[in-house]
């Protein structure tokens, strides 16, 4: 049977989706756009460029290139969804809508993948938006620069390059989604890990300022980042590693055969030797690709965008788990990595064992590093934008004989509810619960469309998280004495 089709116009030039059939909700999917130049030759290391246009009608039935990238590392390969297209016009953006057609104003979401600023795609399996887009709302993921390319703190050129091109791409959605049914004035970002950390630096420095009026954060937030002293170290032992001078020229000349190793290796020997005089600040969230900024900075009331904000409840079961560095933690390693993340070993690890009064040394690290990295910085964002909503997700897998728990992305096939497709399985197992993916899915899609995902802000005084677990339930400052621990800590 020959596939349905459908085209749409934008500002470059019409394009040719897509269209299911009405058995299938009658989605409409557009793949492969171009929202910027292919950052290679003269451009780059560059702020993106617009975008040629073209004559004609584009095919888009087959998703574009994705920005170079090193695949993850064994055992994550296996269980973080990923895909791998080569080709120099990376930066495009792909679409799905109910409605293709002009005038339909539905609202817009515009997710940001994750994967450490240095991995991922919108194009993953994982994230097709057609769930989204059958709930009544225009659904976006695109591709941004990753790794040295887009994050490298090199002299003479922009930083977070890869943070521009995700601003270049809210620049083509409000001027052209109206004619894929979406309404410019309704946008929502949605991202997960460094995805959300991106849209916390967007949101602080107001780069996308008028681009998008609400935003979901999932398992990251305002306080991971560079300062440019740090981002200079790295970008000195990445060009030492290529033997080469640190500058854009001489990275533009070694071919991403090699430099995408490279940029893998340094990755590991940042977690192999975690000493700040080679690293800087990148020696306690390992990742040395990330946005460089002076320092934090968080949004305040006066930012005009409604905020969904949330963690995972053991997000770094994922790290440990797998690798099985959770059985080789010492109580020597605990105490150091409390110290680390700014607490008192000898007053913060009888609070964190009195609700584990079961739990290892690894059990406990796991803990303090989910707080660190990811709960507490979601909360410090909710607290500075009033009527800010939180959420924790509580489910926990029962792969590794229950051990990986409520890890790190494992909200993402619930939100998308694409529970089935084969590259979640590792993650949630052969039969994840789908009411609570129903659930999920939905206080998304309400969130989107009017701003309130079914429960109520959170405030100081009552601090109301929604718990995504077996069943959706708010409670009030969950892990409060655990929380009381980190004021006054990065």
């Amino acid at each position: 049977m020959t596939p349905r089709t459908t085209v749409c116009t934008t500002e470059q030039g019409a394009v040719r989706g897509r269209l299911s059939t009405a058995a299938d909700g009658g989605v409409a999917s557009f793949l492969g756009i171009p929202y910027a130049a292919p950052p290679f030759g003269p451009r780059r290391f560059l702020a993106p460029g617009p975008p040629e246009p073209w004559a004609g009608v584009r095919d888009a039935t087959a998703y574009g290139p994705t920005a170079p990238h090193a695949p993850y590392v064994p055992p994550f390969d296996a269980l973080i969804p990923e895909n791998d297209i080569p080709g120099e016009d990376c930066l495009n953006l792909n679409i799905w809508t109910p409605a293709p057609e002009r005038g339909a104003g539905l609202p817009v979401m515009v997710w940001l993948h994750g994967g450490a600023f240095s991995n991922g795609s919108g194009s993953a399996s994982g994230y097709d938006g057609g769930a989204l887009a059958r709930g009544g709302v225009v659904c976006v993921t695109l591709n941004y620069r990753l790794g040295s390319d887009g994050f490298l703190h090199l002299p003479g050129v922009p930083d977070n390059r890869g943070l521009l091109d995700q601003v270049a791409a809210l620049r083509w959605i409000r001027a052209n989604i109206a004619s894929f049914g979406g309404d410019p004035d309704r946008v929502t970002v949605f991202g997960e890990s460094a995805g959300a950390m991106g849209i916390g630096v967007l949101l602080s420095t107001g780069l996308a300022r008028g681009l998008f009026h609400r935003a979901i954060l999932q398992s990251g937030a305002c306080h991971h980042f560079l300062r440019p002293s740090s981002a200079a170290l790295i970008a000195s032992r990445l060009a030492a590693k290529l033997g080469i001078e640190a500058t854009p020229e001489a990275f533009a000349g070694v071919p991403l055969a090699d430099l995408l190793p490279a940029q893998a290796q340094l990755r590991a020997e940042v977690s192999a030797r975690p000493d700040p005089a080679l690293w800087g600040e990148a020696v306690l969230n390992m990742m040395p690709f990330e946005p460089v900024t002076a320092g934090l900075s968080l949004p305040g009331p006066d930012c005009g965008v409604d905020l969904l904000v949330g963690s995972n409840r053991e997000e770094h079961r994922l790290f440990l788990v797998p690798t099985g560095l959770l059985e080789r933690i010492s109580e020597a390693g605990l105490h150091t990595a409390a110290t680390a993340y700014g607490l008192d070993p000898a007053k913060a690890l009888p609070v964190y064992r009195a609700t584990r009064p079961a739990a290892t040394a690894g059990e406990l690290l796991s803990a303090l590093a989910t707080d660190w990295f990811y709960r507490i910085p979601a909360i410090r964002l909710a607290e500075s934008v009033p009527g800010s909503r939180v959420y924790e997700f509580a489910w926990r897998s029962p792969q590794f004989a229950g051990r990986l728990g409520a890890c790190h992305a494992l909200e993402l096939p619930f939100v998308f509810n694409r529970l089935q497709d084969p590259s979640y399985t590792p993650l949630v197992g052969p039969h994840p619960p789908q009411p609570l993916a129903d659930a999920m899915h939905e206080a998304w899609l309400s969130f989107a469309r009017t701003g309130n995902p079914g429960w109520p802000a959170y405030d100081t005084a009552t601090r109301t998280t929604m718990v995504f677990a077996n069943a959706p339930v708010c409670e009030d400052d969950p892990r409060g004495q655990e929380r009381l621990l980190w004021d006054g800590v990065r």
